[in-house]
């Protein structure tokens, strides 16, 4: 970490992160644009399309739309694995080793010259404005619950050596822009294939490899029914081996699998395919209760503070069963004129939850995409 911010403050950039890579530098920096990607943020999509420079370091981000355009930037790129450079993104000067030593020796070539402070400051501008969007999202109302809301109070009561293991789902989208990952802590998920069901095997393996850390598995309901039922019976045959028994699993329980649902809508105008995309009502907490471990089910807003102190102080790992809003829209970072068109024709072609989309679409939209100066 030390050196990506020293190099980063002598070029005066930005950084943005793979998903992978969220735990390597201090995601409350104003220069940190956050995750880059389908599911990442508006500055770190804004930083790579405005960029003339691109350092790659120890990334195999394998997204090729969210690199810079063609022709727009030279790239230098730091990897321990030789056969990496040059795979995802054009670059100019390749060098093979360990990213810290690296880093470390390039920063010696660099020079003591001033960074360019209008680009930092442009950086920091769109950054801090993004951030504040994303709290006036969590803090609309939904029903019944606004997933994002959840995640901005787990952010806001990490523990310091906390470690997070995420499914690939909207669950992923609100991590990488309501949780602040902290110097300390440990994050991982499927970054490059993004493969549902990783988070509970995830978060178990972390256990085992540090007993002594709490565990936080975020993850939907549809991971939770592919396997995470069956993973808590792991949990549960083995948590008192654990000096530290906190296992926390948030399941965001809307009944649908709602990325591919919206996936379907923006990019194909497809309304919601019921039979594919709805899945049953279980309850998680009470089948965490019948393992001998701890549940709740959340269903208010007013609620969720409470849930979290509570799991975060239990004595034995807890499943929330959080109740949250289908309709909840996760817009990309570069929504686009067509994918706007797609999903009003998947409301006009008769989507099961139209007006959800109408109820929390439209104001998603207008706090998203509104200059982040205002």
């Amino acid at each position: 970490e030390a050196e990506v911010v020293a190099i980063a403050d002598r070029l005066g950039a930005g950084v943005a992160t793979a998903l992978l890579g969220m735990a390597v530098v201090d995601q409350r920096e104003p220069w940190v644009t956050g995750a880059i990607g389908l599911l990442g943020t508006r500055p770190s999509w804004d930083l790579m399309m405005n960029c003339d420079r691109l350092l790659i370091v120890g990334s195999n981000m394998p997204y090729s739309d969210f690199y810079p355009p063609e022709g727009q930037a030279r790239a230098v790129q730091i990897d321990i694995d030789g056969t990496q450079m040059g795979l995802r993104f054009p670059t100019e000067v390749n060098l093979t080793g360990d990213a810290a030593p690296t880093l470390s020796a390039l920063l010696e070539l660099l020079g003591g010259h001033a960074p360019p402070a209008a680009w930092r400051a442009e950086i920091e501008r769109g950054t801090a404005g993004w951030r504040r969007s994303q709290q006036e999202l969590a803090a609309q109302s939904a029903d019944p619950i606004n997933p994002q809301r959840l995640f901005t109070a787990l952010d806001h009561r990490l523990p310091a050596d906390a470690m997070l293991a995420v499914d690939c789902g909207t669950a992923t989208a609100w991590y990488a822009r309501h949780v602040r990952v902290r110097p300390g802590m440990l994050a991982s998920l499927s970054g490059t294939l993004l493969s549902m069901g990783g988070a509970m095997p995830y978060g178990i393996a972390a256990k085992f490899a540090h007993p002594d850390r709490p565990l936080i598995a975020l993850l939907g309901d549809g991971a939770m029914q592919m396997n995470g039922v069956n993973e808590l019976i792991t949990v549960a045959k083995y948590w008192r081996e654990w000096s530290d028994p906190r296992f926390v699993v948030l399941v965001l329980n809307n009944r649908d699998l709602s990325f591919v649902s919206w996936e379907q809508r923006s990019s194909e105008g497809m309304p919601k395919f019921d039979d594919a995309q709805v899945i049953p009502d279980v309850r998680y907490d009470q089948w965490a209760v019948n393992l001998g471990l701890d549940g709740t089910r959340v269903e208010r807003p007013d609620e969720i503070d409470a849930v979290w102190d509570r799991a975060l102080a239990a004595d034995r790992p807890v499943v929330i069963d959080a109740v949250v809003d289908p309709a909840e829209i996760m817009l990309p970072p570069h929504f686009t004129l067509e994918q706007a068109r797609n999903t009003v024709g998947a409301v006009l072609r008769g989507d099961s939850d139209w007006r959800g989309i109408i109820r929390r679409g439209i104001p998603s939209a207008i706090t998203t995409l509104r200059p982040r100066g205002s």
